[in-house]
């Protein structure tokens, strides 16, 4: 074999894995951009996330559980203080927990207030604020809130910061009540929309608790 026709095979071998890594390139692109997105259409049983997919997550994201509410103090660089009420959110008053999540959960919190309230007015709806009912929990707290109630669970993921619920049946109207009030199901509509575009973005977990009636949320 000659030196010319060597060169010939280099050159084809050279540009065929060019081609070939072009085309899977090309094959990568097109199936991030393939990925659809769906619009909610009040399907509140499709929020369903399995508690195994919400404490692996909060595993990985958050802070070991704390045993009481006195270890706070431990975590005050890992977690962030939420204030009780903002224009965005109110916390409730809390029995079983205490306002306290790390970053990326405290983040998600205010981009799904902060969403919702951009929902209200792109549909010229007054303003209201998302009622949050549950925080982050001690081992003491689920200790307490298991002998009340039985459904609840020895290895929350609201031990480890990641996690927290949203009542779907109490929100907070930001000017006079009136007559240009917001039915109950359709603010929660409206925040299953919220929701819905997060959960297809991969950026949280979420069950729909119809006892506690609340969105059960962890972030991913």
């Amino acid at each position: 074999m000659n030196f010319r026709i060597l060169f010939f095979l280099s050159v084809f071998f050279f540009l065929f894995g060019a081609c070939k890594g072009k085309k899977e390139e090309s094959a990568s692109v097109d199936n991030a951009e393939t990925r659809t997105y769906t619009r909610f259409r009040g399907a509140y049983k499709s929020f369903n996330d399995m508690p195994e997919l919400h404490l692996e997550a909060a595993q990985r994201k958050g802070i070991l559980p704390m045993g009481v509410r006195g270890d706070t103090a431990k975590h005050l660089n890992d977690m962030v203080h939420l204030p009780m009420e903002l224009d965005l959110y109110k916390i409730d008053k809390l029995k079983h927990s205490i306002p306290y999540l790390v970053g990326d959960a405290s983040k998600l919190l205010v981009q799904i207030s902060s969403n919702f309230r951009d929902s209200l007015i792109s549909k010229k709806l007054p303003v209201y604020k998302l009622v949050v009912t549950s925080v982050t929990r001690t081992l003491d707290d689920v200790a307490s809130l298991t002998k009340r109630n039985g459904n609840a669970s020895n290895n929350s993921a609201h031990c480890y910061g990641t996690t927290f619920d949203i009542s779907w049946k109490r929100f907070e109207k930001r000017g006079p009540k009136g007559d240009n009030d917001v039915s109950t199901d359709r603010l929660k509509l409206i925040l299953g929309e919220v929701l819905h575009d997060l959960r297809q973005r991969d950026q949280c977990y979420i069950v729909h608790e119809k006892k506690q009636a609340c969105f059960h949320i962890t972030v991913r």
